[in-house]
């Protein structure tokens, strides 16, 4: 007995389906769509998504590592009112730059370690330590002589 096949252009309008996607549903949307030509970036603007944080820098005794506190305001889930909450985050510093007290921007990246995945990154404008109070300009000053 000869068997022979069916030509293939009966095979281009047989359109496959599964019991399992309710009945005649056409498994063609479950296989990955080809990729997509990649899209010009020439005028568009660069979208930057990444997280960041402030916070202020706690620990810097490690090599490489700074631990630094983020406080935030939230909402106490009963009594409503603004409640800071702190946590604390390590970050890289590769050029171990950071002491404690310094205020410094933390940049999301990838895992550098097992708990470090931010860079510290410092803060235009916010020193660590508080400035000295400077002293009143002279024009302000009272002479000893006419305060009496």
């Amino acid at each position: 007995m000869l068997l022979t096949s069916p030509p293939i252009s009966q095979f281009k309008s047989l359109s496959l389906t599964t019991p399992f996607l309710h009945g005649a549903t056409a498994i063609t949307h479950l296989f990955k769509p080809a990729a997509a030509a990649p899209r010009s970036s020439v005028g568009l603007p660069v979208i930057k998504a990444k997280k960041t944080l402030q916070g202020r820098v706690v620990c810097a005794t490690n090599d490489k590592t700074v631990a630094v506190e983020v406080v935030r305001l939230a909402p106490h889930p009963k009594y409503k009112r603004r409640v800071r909450k702190k946590k604390k985050f390590q970050a890289h510093d590769p050029l171990n730059q950071f002491k404690v007290g310094d205020w410094v921007q933390l940049d999301k990246c990838r895992p550098i370690s097992k708990t470090k995945a931010f860079w510290a990154v410092p803060v235009p404008g916010r020193s660590g330590a508080k400035a000295e109070e400077a002293p009143p300009p002279q024009e302000l000053r009272i002479p000893l002589e006419s305060a009496s």
